[in-house]
């Protein structure tokens, strides 16, 4: 349960990033919106996975997740150029985070 909870809470980590920068420095009220509930329920979901997971291998898997969702979704909005060497190391982020599972 706490690495489905941790896989969630990556995904939400990737949505609270991209409304922040959406948001214009929480001028805009429709991303600051979004914000605002995906972080709470991104952090809160790190804390639940971190009673069960060891706090680096959570904390990275969390991040890596988010990082590596953020940039993809820029780069298939167009919102940040798209490169093949980005993608090379968007999947060796990816890969990380499946080997850290898999040791666990």
């Amino acid at each position: 349960m706490a690495w489905i909870v941790l896989i969630i809470s990556g995904v939400l980590e990737a949505v609270w990033a991209t409304a922040m920068g959406k948001s214009e420095g929480f001028t805009r009220l429709g991303p600051t919106l979004i914000l605002i509930p995906s972080l709470l329920a991104s952090m809160a979901g790190l804390a639940f996975a971190m009673k069960d997971l060891p706090i680096g291998t959570a904390y990275a898997v969390w991040t890596g997740i988010g990082a590596a969702l953020t940039v993809a979704y820029a780069m298939i909005t167009g919102t940040e150029p798209a490169s093949l060497l980005k993608a090379v190391f968007l999947m060796m982020i990816i890969g990380g985070v499946i080997g850290l599972k898999t040791i666990h």
